[in-house]
């Protein structure tokens, strides 16, 4: 079976910026709703067609993956409003009551720099503004069921944030 709209696929990848640094590897195959939330337009895209066995190239500008890098969406917090065994790194759904109330509520804030007084939080996606390179290869094609279909996804997450 090739990839159509509407099936699962399932992958393997290595992903690296344009620099060659590796940024993720996925050695066992993880499947995606391919037409549903699980998977990046331009990856749709270049799979269609594709058999299991097919490898891909692929090679993903900024406005293609995860947007350009907004400083728009970086926020200055009182620390206070924070539990205490914060740590960098550690990701919030919107802002606490007292935050920056200009802040989008619905962004996944990462926590990049802890001050006695002040949180920096960044609501950027972490491969925001950066071009990636994408090796992949088809490990499976199926069709979706009804049930994945209608959820728009299998579950799978690393794409799942949708780009800005």
């Amino acid at each position: 079976m090739e990839v159509t709209p509407q099936c699962i696929v399932a992958l393997t990848w290595t992903l690296k910026d344009t620099l060659g640094e590796e940024l993720d590897v996925l050695d066992e195959p993880v499947e995606f709703l391919v037409g549903g939330n699980d998977l990046l337009a331009k990856i749709e895209e270049a799979l269609q067609g594709h058999e299991p066995g097919d490898r891909l190239d692929l090679h993903l500008e900024p406005e293609d993956a995860f947007g350009d890098y907004d400083d728009q969406l970086v926020f200055l917090e009182q620390r206070s409003l924070f539990p205490a065994d914060l740590e960098e790194g550690m990701t919030f759904e919107g802002l606490p009551a007292g935050a920056n109330p200009e802040a989008p509520r619905d962004v996944l804030y990462t926590v990049t720099e802890i001050y006695p007084e002040h949180v920096v939080l960044d609501g950027n996606h972490p491969l925001a503004g950066i071009a990636l390179r994408l090796r992949l290869k088809v490990e499976g094609v199926r069709e979706a069921t009804e049930e994945e279909i209608g959820r728009g996804t299998t579950g799978s997450s690393f794409f799942r944030v949708q780009p800005t």
